[in-house]
Protein backbone atom coordinates (compact mmCIF):
# COMPACT_ATOMS: atom_id res chain seq x y z
CA UNK A 1 0.00 0.00 0.00
CA UNK A 2 1.36 3.32 -0.89
CA UNK A 3 2.00 5.74 2.13
CA UNK A 4 -0.34 8.52 3.01
CA UNK A 5 1.23 11.64 3.71
CA UNK A 6 -0.29 14.26 6.23
CA UNK A 7 2.41 16.74 6.22
CA UNK A 8 2.37 19.57 3.75
CA UNK A 9 5.77 21.51 3.24
CA UNK A 10 5.82 24.72 1.69
CA UNK A 11 8.77 25.28 -0.94
CA UNK A 12 10.39 28.40 -0.22
CA UNK A 13 14.07 30.29 -0.37
CA UNK A 14 16.28 30.72 3.31
CA UNK A 15 18.45 34.23 2.45
CA UNK A 16 20.28 36.26 4.79
CA UNK A 17 19.78 39.44 6.53
CA UNK A 18 22.95 40.25 5.15
CA UNK A 19 24.83 40.20 2.65
CA UNK A 20 27.08 37.23 3.42
CA UNK A 21 28.72 34.54 1.30
CA UNK A 22 27.67 30.77 1.99
CA UNK A 23 31.26 30.32 0.95
CA UNK A 24 34.05 32.29 1.46
CA UNK A 25 36.70 31.26 -1.45
CA UNK A 26 40.37 31.20 -0.48
CA UNK A 27 43.06 33.35 -0.94
CA UNK A 28 44.10 31.55 -3.52
CA UNK A 29 41.34 31.71 -5.58
CA UNK A 30 40.85 35.11 -4.83
CA UNK A 31 43.74 36.01 -6.89
CA UNK A 32 42.94 33.82 -9.75
CA UNK A 33 42.52 35.78 -13.00
CA UNK A 34 38.93 36.65 -14.02
CA UNK A 35 37.61 35.67 -17.06
CA UNK A 36 37.67 39.00 -19.65
CA UNK A 37 35.64 39.25 -22.39
CA UNK A 38 35.95 40.64 -25.59
CA UNK A 39 33.26 42.78 -26.18
CA UNK A 40 30.49 44.54 -24.39
CA UNK A 41 27.18 42.02 -24.07
CA UNK A 42 24.00 43.87 -24.49
CA UNK A 43 21.53 42.14 -27.08
CA UNK A 44 20.87 38.61 -25.81
CA UNK A 45 19.17 35.82 -27.89
CA UNK A 46 17.65 32.94 -25.97
CA UNK A 47 16.75 30.24 -28.21
CA UNK A 48 13.43 27.98 -26.69
CA UNK A 49 10.51 28.99 -24.73
CA UNK A 50 10.11 26.43 -22.16
CA UNK A 51 10.89 26.88 -18.36
CA UNK A 52 14.16 27.30 -18.60
CA UNK A 53 13.93 29.41 -21.85
CA UNK A 54 11.70 31.51 -19.37
CA UNK A 55 13.19 31.69 -16.75
CA UNK A 56 16.83 32.91 -18.83
CA UNK A 57 14.37 35.81 -20.20
CA UNK A 58 13.50 36.88 -16.95
CA UNK A 59 16.63 37.27 -15.64
CA UNK A 60 18.65 38.38 -18.35
CA UNK A 61 15.85 41.45 -19.00
CA UNK A 62 15.91 42.50 -15.69
CA UNK A 63 19.69 42.85 -15.03
CA UNK A 64 19.10 45.74 -18.10
CA UNK A 65 19.79 43.35 -21.45
CA UNK A 66 17.93 43.69 -24.74
CA UNK A 67 16.64 40.08 -24.99
CA UNK A 68 14.85 38.68 -27.69
CA UNK A 69 13.07 35.07 -27.21
CA UNK A 70 13.10 32.72 -29.83
CA UNK A 71 10.30 29.53 -30.07
CA UNK A 72 9.42 27.31 -33.08
CA UNK A 73 6.10 26.39 -31.30
CA UNK A 74 3.43 28.86 -31.56
CA UNK A 75 2.96 28.90 -27.90
CA UNK A 76 5.08 28.99 -24.82
CA UNK A 77 5.65 25.87 -22.42
CA UNK A 78 8.13 23.76 -24.43
CA UNK A 79 7.41 20.14 -23.50
CA UNK A 80 4.54 21.04 -21.42
CA UNK A 81 2.45 21.54 -25.12
CA UNK A 82 0.44 18.65 -25.59
CA UNK A 83 -1.00 18.48 -28.85
CA UNK A 84 -2.87 14.99 -31.09
CA UNK A 85 -0.25 15.69 -33.74
CA UNK A 86 2.78 13.46 -33.30
CA UNK A 87 6.89 13.96 -34.53
CA UNK A 88 7.54 12.67 -37.73
CA UNK A 89 8.68 9.03 -37.62
CA UNK A 90 11.88 7.97 -36.34
CA UNK A 91 14.46 6.66 -38.61
CA UNK A 92 16.35 3.36 -38.60
CA UNK A 93 19.01 3.54 -38.61
CA UNK A 94 19.10 6.67 -36.72
CA UNK A 95 19.50 9.98 -38.48
CA UNK A 96 23.15 11.97 -37.78
CA UNK A 97 23.33 13.32 -34.27
CA UNK A 98 23.55 16.90 -36.19
CA UNK A 99 20.31 17.14 -37.69
CA UNK A 100 18.19 14.12 -35.69
CA UNK A 101 16.05 17.09 -34.26
CA UNK A 102 15.64 18.50 -37.50
CA UNK A 103 17.31 19.22 -41.29
CA UNK A 104 17.37 23.17 -41.07
CA UNK A 105 15.98 24.90 -43.99
CA UNK A 106 18.24 28.27 -45.00
CA UNK A 107 17.24 30.39 -47.71
CA UNK A 108 18.63 30.11 -51.62
CA UNK A 109 22.31 30.98 -52.16
CA UNK A 110 22.23 35.21 -53.13
CA UNK A 111 18.75 36.22 -52.18
CA UNK A 112 18.15 39.06 -50.24
CA UNK A 113 17.23 39.31 -46.93
CA UNK A 114 14.11 38.64 -45.44
CA UNK A 115 13.43 36.89 -48.11
CA UNK A 116 10.24 35.00 -48.64
CA UNK A 117 8.69 31.88 -49.81
CA UNK A 118 4.52 30.67 -50.33
CA UNK A 119 4.22 26.71 -50.55
CA UNK A 120 1.48 24.26 -50.26
CA UNK A 121 1.28 20.84 -48.43
CA UNK A 122 -1.57 19.11 -48.54
CA UNK A 123 -1.00 15.59 -47.75
CA UNK A 124 0.49 15.30 -43.98
CA UNK A 125 1.35 18.61 -42.89
CA UNK A 126 5.12 17.47 -42.72
CA UNK A 127 6.83 20.71 -43.03
CA UNK A 128 4.83 22.63 -40.45
CA UNK A 129 5.41 19.24 -37.88
CA UNK A 130 8.81 19.01 -38.37
CA UNK A 131 9.30 23.14 -38.34
CA UNK A 132 7.01 23.02 -34.39
CA UNK A 133 8.50 19.73 -33.32
CA UNK A 134 5.31 18.37 -31.70
CA UNK A 135 6.60 17.60 -28.18
CA UNK A 136 7.06 13.98 -26.63
CA UNK A 137 4.35 13.79 -23.81
CA UNK A 138 1.30 12.10 -23.69
CA UNK A 139 -1.99 12.90 -23.01
CA UNK A 140 -2.38 11.34 -19.71
CA UNK A 141 1.01 12.18 -18.58
CA UNK A 142 1.96 12.76 -14.98
CA UNK A 143 4.06 14.70 -13.00
CA UNK A 144 7.42 12.80 -11.78
CA UNK A 145 8.21 15.80 -9.31
CA UNK A 146 6.21 16.90 -6.79
CA UNK A 147 4.57 20.48 -7.50
CA UNK A 148 6.45 21.97 -4.45
CA UNK A 149 9.86 21.82 -6.28
CA UNK A 150 8.31 21.64 -9.93
CA UNK A 151 6.89 25.79 -9.76
CA UNK A 152 8.76 29.29 -10.47
CA UNK A 153 9.19 30.76 -7.15
CA UNK A 154 7.58 33.68 -8.37
CA UNK A 155 5.03 32.05 -9.00
CA UNK A 156 4.00 29.18 -6.97
CA UNK A 157 1.24 27.49 -7.10
CA UNK A 158 -1.97 27.86 -5.11
CA UNK A 159 -2.11 26.55 -1.15
CA UNK A 160 -3.30 22.87 -1.51
CA UNK A 161 -2.38 22.37 -5.28
CA UNK A 162 -1.81 17.85 -5.31
CA UNK A 163 1.74 17.08 -5.27
CA UNK A 164 0.89 14.91 -8.81
CA UNK A 165 0.16 17.16 -11.60
CA UNK A 166 -1.58 15.95 -15.04
CA UNK A 167 0.20 18.02 -18.07
CA UNK A 168 -2.43 20.02 -18.40
CA UNK A 169 -2.32 21.40 -15.12
CA UNK A 170 1.66 22.26 -15.54
CA UNK A 171 0.68 23.30 -18.94
CA UNK A 172 -1.57 26.23 -17.80
CA UNK A 173 0.54 26.82 -14.97
CA UNK A 174 3.36 27.70 -17.02
CA UNK A 175 1.41 29.63 -19.66
CA UNK A 176 0.15 31.87 -16.96
CA UNK A 177 3.84 32.39 -15.70
CA UNK A 178 4.55 33.55 -19.31
CA UNK A 179 1.78 35.61 -19.66
CA UNK A 180 2.96 37.47 -16.02
CA UNK A 181 6.33 38.08 -17.77
CA UNK A 182 4.39 39.32 -20.70
CA UNK A 183 6.07 36.93 -23.40
CA UNK A 184 3.13 34.71 -23.88
CA UNK A 185 2.31 34.07 -27.41
CA UNK A 186 -1.13 36.28 -27.38
CA UNK A 187 0.95 39.07 -25.87
CA UNK A 188 2.18 40.88 -28.76
CA UNK A 189 5.83 42.16 -27.22
CA UNK A 190 7.96 42.76 -29.56
CA UNK A 191 11.01 41.07 -27.91
CA UNK A 192 9.48 37.42 -28.72
CA UNK A 193 9.91 35.18 -32.12
CA UNK A 194 6.80 32.52 -31.83
CA UNK A 195 6.55 29.91 -34.83
CA UNK A 196 10.21 31.20 -35.63
CA UNK A 197 13.35 28.45 -35.70
CA UNK A 198 16.90 29.04 -35.69
CA UNK A 199 18.25 27.49 -38.57
CA UNK A 200 22.10 28.31 -38.02
CA UNK A 201 24.20 30.42 -34.87
CA UNK A 202 27.62 31.02 -36.48
CA UNK A 203 30.33 33.50 -34.77
CA UNK A 204 30.26 37.01 -36.82
CA UNK A 205 33.29 39.04 -37.73
CA UNK A 206 33.50 42.36 -37.06
CA UNK A 207 35.06 45.00 -39.61
CA UNK A 208 38.35 44.62 -38.30
CA UNK A 209 38.30 40.94 -38.87
CA UNK A 210 37.98 39.98 -35.09
CA UNK A 211 35.21 37.84 -33.64
CA UNK A 212 32.34 40.07 -32.31
CA UNK A 213 28.91 38.22 -31.55
CA UNK A 214 26.68 35.78 -32.92
CA UNK A 215 24.65 35.98 -36.13
CA UNK A 216 21.19 33.97 -36.05
CA UNK A 217 19.76 32.42 -39.17
CA UNK A 218 16.07 32.76 -38.41
CA UNK A 219 12.73 31.36 -40.13
CA UNK A 220 9.24 31.93 -39.16
CA UNK A 221 6.40 29.68 -40.60
CA UNK A 222 2.68 31.07 -41.26
CA UNK A 223 -0.27 29.46 -41.63
CA UNK A 224 -1.93 31.34 -44.98
CA UNK A 225 -4.77 29.65 -46.13
CA UNK A 226 -6.00 25.95 -46.17
CA UNK A 227 -2.85 23.93 -46.33
CA UNK A 228 -0.34 27.23 -47.90
CA UNK A 229 2.27 28.59 -45.59
CA UNK A 230 4.62 31.26 -45.85
CA UNK A 231 8.32 30.68 -45.09
CA UNK A 232 10.32 33.81 -44.16
CA UNK A 233 13.79 33.99 -43.85
CA UNK A 234 16.18 36.74 -42.10
CA UNK A 235 19.06 37.17 -39.42
CA UNK A 236 19.74 39.05 -36.63
CA UNK A 237 23.22 39.45 -34.76
CA UNK A 238 24.01 39.04 -30.87
CA UNK A 239 26.05 39.61 -28.09
CA UNK A 240 25.72 36.32 -26.51
CA UNK A 241 23.36 33.68 -27.00
CA UNK A 242 21.20 31.29 -24.37
CA UNK A 243 20.42 27.74 -25.97
CA UNK A 244 17.41 26.58 -24.32
CA UNK A 245 15.95 24.13 -26.43
CA UNK A 246 15.81 20.72 -23.84
CA UNK A 247 17.07 17.51 -24.35
CA UNK A 248 14.18 15.40 -25.38
CA UNK A 249 14.32 16.82 -29.66
CA UNK A 250 16.15 13.87 -31.21
CA UNK A 251 15.47 10.37 -30.70
CA UNK A 252 17.84 7.60 -30.59
CA UNK A 253 16.34 3.95 -31.73
CA UNK A 254 17.96 1.20 -30.29
CA UNK A 255 20.60 -0.71 -32.24
CA UNK A 256 18.82 -4.19 -31.96
CA UNK A 257 19.44 -6.18 -35.47
CA UNK A 258 15.97 -6.68 -37.59
CA UNK A 259 14.48 -3.42 -36.37
CA UNK A 260 15.24 -2.03 -39.52
CA UNK A 261 13.46 -4.10 -41.58
CA UNK A 262 10.46 -4.27 -39.06
CA UNK A 263 9.97 -0.50 -38.99
CA UNK A 264 10.10 -1.07 -42.99
CA UNK A 265 7.73 -3.68 -43.42
CA UNK A 266 5.76 -1.96 -40.58
CA UNK A 267 6.03 1.22 -40.10
CA UNK A 268 2.34 1.84 -38.81
CA UNK A 269 2.60 -0.53 -36.26
CA UNK A 270 5.90 0.74 -34.62
CA UNK A 271 7.05 3.96 -33.08
CA UNK A 272 9.47 5.84 -30.76
CA UNK A 273 7.91 6.76 -27.18
CA UNK A 274 7.89 10.42 -28.16
CA UNK A 275 4.73 9.78 -30.12
CA UNK A 276 2.73 7.79 -28.09
CA UNK A 277 -0.86 9.73 -27.08
CA UNK A 278 -3.40 7.37 -25.90
CA UNK A 279 -3.57 3.55 -25.00
CA UNK A 280 -6.96 3.64 -26.69
CA UNK A 281 -5.49 2.99 -30.56
CA UNK A 282 -3.71 0.40 -28.39
CA UNK A 283 -6.93 -1.49 -27.41
CA UNK A 284 -7.02 -5.03 -27.01
CA UNK A 285 -3.27 -5.48 -28.63
CA UNK A 286 -0.18 -7.40 -27.87
CA UNK A 287 2.27 -4.52 -27.22
CA UNK A 288 6.06 -4.84 -26.80
CA UNK A 289 7.74 -1.63 -25.31
CA UNK A 290 11.35 -1.69 -25.37
CA UNK A 291 13.45 -0.06 -22.49
CA UNK A 292 12.36 -0.05 -18.72
CA UNK A 293 13.67 4.00 -17.80
CA UNK A 294 11.52 6.59 -16.96
CA UNK A 295 8.98 7.15 -20.13
CA UNK A 296 8.90 3.45 -20.96
CA UNK A 297 7.29 2.25 -17.00
CA UNK A 298 5.39 4.91 -17.21
CA UNK A 299 3.70 4.26 -20.26
CA UNK A 300 3.42 1.20 -19.44
CA UNK A 301 1.53 2.24 -16.81
CA UNK A 302 -1.01 4.03 -18.86
CA UNK A 303 -1.13 1.57 -21.77
CA UNK A 304 -2.18 -1.48 -19.28
CA UNK A 305 -5.39 0.43 -18.95
CA UNK A 306 -6.57 -0.81 -22.79
CA UNK A 307 -3.92 -2.90 -24.04
CA UNK A 308 -4.62 -7.12 -24.64
CA UNK A 309 -0.92 -7.71 -23.38
CA UNK A 310 1.99 -5.85 -22.36
CA UNK A 311 5.82 -7.20 -22.68
CA UNK A 312 8.02 -4.75 -21.54
CA UNK A 313 11.69 -5.25 -22.30
CA UNK A 314 14.39 -4.06 -20.05
CA UNK A 315 18.79 -4.68 -20.30
CA UNK A 316 20.07 -5.91 -17.18
CA UNK A 317 22.91 -3.51 -16.41
CA UNK A 318 25.04 -3.61 -12.93
CA UNK A 319 24.36 -3.64 -9.83
CA UNK A 320 24.55 0.69 -8.86
CA UNK A 321 22.64 1.15 -12.09
CA UNK A 322 20.03 -1.61 -12.10
CA UNK A 323 18.71 -0.27 -8.76
CA UNK A 324 18.43 3.46 -9.99
CA UNK A 325 16.54 1.64 -12.99
CA UNK A 326 14.10 -0.49 -10.75
CA UNK A 327 12.35 2.48 -8.90
CA UNK A 328 11.05 3.33 -12.26
CA UNK A 329 9.82 -0.76 -12.50
CA UNK A 330 8.34 -0.11 -9.07
CA UNK A 331 5.72 2.10 -11.11
CA UNK A 332 5.16 -1.30 -13.72
CA UNK A 333 1.80 -2.55 -12.97
CA UNK A 334 2.05 -6.28 -11.98
CA UNK A 335 0.19 -7.42 -14.97
CA UNK A 336 3.24 -6.25 -17.50
CA UNK A 337 5.17 -9.24 -18.30
CA UNK A 338 8.76 -8.27 -17.76
CA UNK A 339 10.99 -10.02 -20.33
CA UNK A 340 14.64 -9.50 -21.14
CA UNK A 341 16.76 -7.81 -23.69
CA UNK A 342 15.98 -8.37 -26.88
CA UNK A 343 18.82 -9.72 -29.39
CA UNK A 344 17.24 -9.31 -32.42
CA UNK A 345 13.63 -8.78 -34.60
CA UNK A 346 14.01 -12.02 -36.97
CA UNK A 347 13.47 -11.66 -40.71
CA UNK A 348 9.60 -11.84 -41.85
CA UNK A 349 8.41 -14.12 -44.93
CA UNK A 350 7.16 -11.64 -47.58
CA UNK A 351 3.51 -11.13 -47.03
CA UNK A 352 3.44 -12.09 -43.76
CA UNK A 353 1.55 -9.85 -41.02
CA UNK A 354 3.64 -8.71 -37.95
CA UNK A 355 1.64 -11.07 -36.22
CA UNK A 356 3.65 -13.67 -37.30
CA UNK A 357 6.81 -11.98 -36.64
CA UNK A 358 8.81 -13.46 -34.20
CA UNK A 359 11.36 -11.47 -31.65
CA UNK A 360 14.40 -13.30 -30.30
CA UNK A 361 15.77 -12.96 -26.78
CA UNK A 362 19.25 -12.92 -25.40
CA UNK A 363 18.21 -15.68 -23.04
CA UNK A 364 16.89 -17.40 -26.59
CA UNK A 365 13.31 -17.03 -25.63
CA UNK A 366 11.18 -16.57 -28.76
CA UNK A 367 7.71 -13.60 -28.90
CA UNK A 368 5.38 -13.66 -31.58
CA UNK A 369 2.27 -12.41 -31.58
CA UNK A 370 3.31 -8.69 -31.56
CA UNK A 371 0.58 -6.30 -32.50
CA UNK A 372 2.88 -2.89 -31.57
CA UNK A 373 6.10 -1.99 -30.60
CA UNK A 374 7.31 1.19 -28.80
CA UNK A 375 10.39 1.76 -28.39
CA UNK A 376 11.29 3.68 -25.37
CA UNK A 377 15.26 3.82 -25.97
CA UNK A 378 15.97 7.54 -24.94
CA UNK A 379 17.02 10.87 -26.82
CA UNK A 380 20.17 12.50 -28.33
CA UNK A 381 21.60 15.62 -27.64
CA UNK A 382 21.16 16.90 -30.85
CA UNK A 383 21.91 20.91 -32.36
CA UNK A 384 21.17 21.43 -35.79
CA UNK A 385 22.05 24.81 -35.60
CA UNK A 386 25.51 24.03 -34.39
CA UNK A 387 26.61 22.01 -37.21
CA UNK A 388 30.23 23.35 -37.14
CA UNK A 389 30.55 22.28 -33.32
CA UNK A 390 30.03 18.91 -34.12
CA UNK A 391 33.43 16.40 -34.07
CA UNK A 392 35.08 16.48 -37.45
CA UNK A 393 32.97 18.76 -39.06
CA UNK A 394 33.23 19.76 -42.28
CA UNK A 395 31.52 23.26 -42.77
CA UNK A 396 31.71 26.33 -44.81
CA UNK A 397 30.08 29.24 -43.01
CA UNK A 398 28.71 31.80 -44.65
CA UNK A 399 30.48 35.11 -45.80
CA UNK A 400 31.44 37.69 -42.28
CA UNK A 401 31.27 34.34 -39.83
CA UNK A 402 34.52 32.99 -38.27
CA UNK A 403 36.02 30.02 -40.48
CA UNK A 404 37.51 28.33 -37.23
CA UNK A 405 35.92 27.01 -34.35
CA UNK A 406 36.37 24.38 -31.49
CA UNK A 407 34.25 21.49 -31.26
CA UNK A 408 32.00 20.72 -28.39
CA UNK A 409 29.57 18.08 -29.95
CA UNK A 410 30.54 14.25 -29.84
CA UNK A 411 29.09 12.79 -32.82
CA UNK A 412 26.78 10.39 -31.05
CA UNK A 413 24.77 12.62 -29.16
CA UNK A 414 25.08 11.06 -25.71
CA UNK A 415 26.55 14.27 -24.13
CA UNK A 416 27.92 18.00 -24.51
CA UNK A 417 31.30 18.66 -23.59
CA UNK A 418 33.34 21.75 -22.51
CA UNK A 419 30.31 23.22 -20.16
CA UNK A 420 32.36 25.26 -16.98
CA UNK A 421 29.31 24.82 -14.29
CA UNK A 422 27.15 22.91 -16.87
CA UNK A 423 26.46 26.36 -18.09
CA UNK A 424 29.06 28.20 -19.58
CA UNK A 425 31.08 27.27 -23.02
CA UNK A 426 34.69 27.47 -21.71
CA UNK A 427 36.09 28.43 -24.98
CA UNK A 428 33.79 31.15 -25.40
CA UNK A 429 31.07 31.87 -22.75
CA UNK A 430 28.81 34.38 -24.72
CA UNK A 431 27.47 30.83 -25.57
CA UNK A 432 25.62 29.07 -23.17
CA UNK A 433 23.77 25.79 -22.80
CA UNK A 434 20.97 25.84 -20.34
CA UNK A 435 19.36 22.69 -19.12
CA UNK A 436 21.72 19.92 -20.58
CA UNK A 437 21.73 18.05 -17.40
CA UNK A 438 20.11 15.29 -16.27
CA UNK A 439 18.84 14.26 -12.41
CA UNK A 440 17.85 16.84 -11.56
CA UNK A 441 14.72 19.23 -11.52
CA UNK A 442 14.86 21.80 -14.26
CA UNK A 443 12.64 24.55 -12.64
CA UNK A 444 15.12 24.76 -9.74
CA UNK A 445 18.26 24.20 -11.67
CA UNK A 446 16.70 26.90 -13.73
CA UNK A 447 16.50 30.06 -11.12
CA UNK A 448 19.95 29.47 -9.53
CA UNK A 449 21.62 29.09 -13.15
CA UNK A 450 19.92 31.71 -14.54
CA UNK A 451 20.53 33.92 -12.32
CA UNK A 452 24.09 33.28 -12.53
CA UNK A 453 24.05 33.89 -16.29
CA UNK A 454 22.52 36.96 -15.73
CA UNK A 455 25.45 38.20 -13.13
CA UNK A 456 27.99 36.76 -15.58
CA UNK A 457 26.91 38.72 -18.70
CA UNK A 458 26.51 41.84 -17.20
CA UNK A 459 29.61 41.26 -15.19
CA UNK A 460 28.23 41.43 -12.09
CA UNK A 461 29.95 37.73 -11.23
CA UNK A 462 33.41 37.10 -12.80
CA UNK A 463 34.08 33.34 -14.47
CA UNK A 464 37.95 32.18 -13.79
CA UNK A 465 40.18 32.48 -16.76
CA UNK A 466 39.84 30.29 -19.33
CA UNK A 467 43.07 27.48 -18.28
CA UNK A 468 41.03 28.17 -15.28
CA UNK A 469 37.63 26.50 -16.24
CA UNK A 470 39.67 24.03 -18.03
CA UNK A 471 40.76 22.58 -15.22
CA UNK A 472 38.09 22.66 -13.00
CA UNK A 473 36.07 21.19 -16.05
CA UNK A 474 38.42 18.60 -16.61
CA UNK A 475 37.50 17.40 -12.57
CA UNK A 476 34.42 17.51 -12.70
CA UNK A 477 34.49 15.05 -15.64
CA UNK A 478 36.75 12.90 -13.50
CA UNK A 479 34.37 12.90 -10.57
CA UNK A 480 31.31 12.01 -13.11
CA UNK A 481 33.25 9.21 -14.13
CA UNK A 482 34.12 10.56 -17.69
CA UNK A 483 32.27 11.14 -20.97
CA UNK A 484 29.25 9.92 -21.58
CA UNK A 485 25.88 10.67 -20.05
CA UNK A 486 27.64 10.27 -16.92
CA UNK A 487 28.95 13.76 -17.10
CA UNK A 488 25.58 15.15 -17.91
CA UNK A 489 24.19 13.91 -14.54
CA UNK A 490 23.73 16.04 -11.21
CA UNK A 491 21.71 13.55 -9.22
CA UNK A 492 24.00 11.68 -7.54
CA UNK A 493 23.36 12.75 -3.41
CA UNK A 494 19.63 12.99 -4.85
CA UNK A 495 20.08 9.43 -5.38
CA UNK A 496 21.98 8.58 -2.79
CA UNK A 497 19.30 10.61 -0.34
CA UNK A 498 22.02 12.75 1.15
CA UNK A 499 20.63 16.23 -0.54
CA UNK A 500 18.04 17.43 -3.20
CA UNK A 501 20.32 19.86 -4.94
CA UNK A 502 23.42 18.64 -6.70
CA UNK A 503 26.86 19.90 -5.80
CA UNK A 504 27.58 21.76 -8.44
CA UNK A 505 23.96 24.60 -7.51
CA UNK A 506 25.40 24.24 -3.58
CA UNK A 507 28.60 26.05 -4.81
CA UNK A 508 27.05 28.27 -7.49
CA UNK A 509 25.13 29.56 -4.46
CA UNK A 510 27.96 30.61 -2.57
CA UNK A 511 29.68 31.93 -5.64
CA UNK A 512 26.90 34.27 -6.51
CA UNK A 513 26.48 35.33 -3.07
CA UNK A 514 30.58 36.12 -2.49
CA UNK A 515 30.25 37.94 -6.21
CA UNK A 516 26.84 39.91 -4.68
CA UNK A 517 29.39 40.81 -1.94
CA UNK A 518 31.62 42.38 -4.20
CA UNK A 519 29.59 43.94 -6.91
CA UNK A 520 26.42 44.39 -5.60
CA UNK A 521 22.66 42.68 -6.85
CA UNK A 522 20.75 39.66 -5.87
CA UNK A 523 21.72 37.16 -3.43
CA UNK A 524 19.61 33.58 -3.04
CA UNK A 525 19.41 31.04 -0.29
CA UNK A 526 19.05 26.92 -0.21
CA UNK A 527 15.80 26.39 -0.82
CA UNK A 528 14.15 25.25 2.46
CA UNK A 529 12.41 22.08 3.03
CA UNK A 530 13.26 20.79 -0.76
CA UNK A 531 15.59 17.93 0.61
CA UNK A 532 12.44 17.04 3.08
CA UNK A 533 9.61 17.05 0.16
CA UNK A 534 11.89 15.21 -2.29
CA UNK A 535 12.47 11.95 0.25
CA UNK A 536 8.48 11.82 1.00
CA UNK A 537 7.88 12.02 -2.57
CA UNK A 538 10.59 8.97 -3.24
CA UNK A 539 9.08 6.77 -1.30
CA UNK A 540 5.05 7.96 -1.98
CA UNK A 541 5.62 7.99 -5.73
CA UNK A 542 8.52 5.45 -6.07
CA UNK A 543 7.49 3.27 -3.07
CA UNK A 544 11.06 4.20 -1.50
CA UNK A 545 14.17 5.95 -1.63
CA UNK A 546 16.12 4.68 -4.55
CA UNK A 547 20.03 3.51 -4.12
CA UNK A 548 22.41 4.09 -6.21
CA UNK A 549 24.39 6.36 -8.28
CA UNK A 550 24.13 5.80 -12.26
CA UNK A 551 21.94 7.86 -14.86
CA UNK A 552 19.31 5.81 -16.44
CA UNK A 553 16.46 8.82 -17.74
CA UNK A 554 15.13 7.50 -20.93
CA UNK A 555 17.84 5.29 -21.68
CA UNK A 556 16.47 1.82 -22.06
Amino acid sequence: MRPIIGLVLLAGVSTAGVQQPLFAPSSREAEIDEYQFNWPIQRVAVIGAGPSGMVAYRELAEAGLDVRLFERDSVPGGNWHYTEEVALDAPVPNAPTAVADFVPSLPPAGVDLPYSETFVDEVSGEVWRDHRGPKPIWEALMTTDPSPVQQFPQWPWPVGTPWELSQHQVRNYVRSYASYLNINSNDENPATAYNTRVERIEKRINQAGQEQGWRLWLKSLELTGNHTYRATWWTEDFDAVAVAVGKYNAPSMAPIPGLDEWTRRFPDHLCHSRQYRRPEAYANQTVLIVGAGLSGSEISRDLNRRAGKVYQSYRVRCSATQRRQEKYMRRIPENTTLIGEIRQFLPIPEGSPIQSALVKLKNGTILSGIDRVILATGFRYSFPFLPQYYDGATYVPHEGSAKTVSPFLPLDGSHVRDLYLDLFYIQDPTLALIGMTLGTESFVFSEYSMLALAKVWTNTAKLPNSQTMRESYDKTVEERGGYGNRVMFLGDERVSGKSFLPLVLTYMIGWMNEAAVKYGGKQVGIPKYYDEIDRYWQIAHYGGLPPGDEPIEDDW
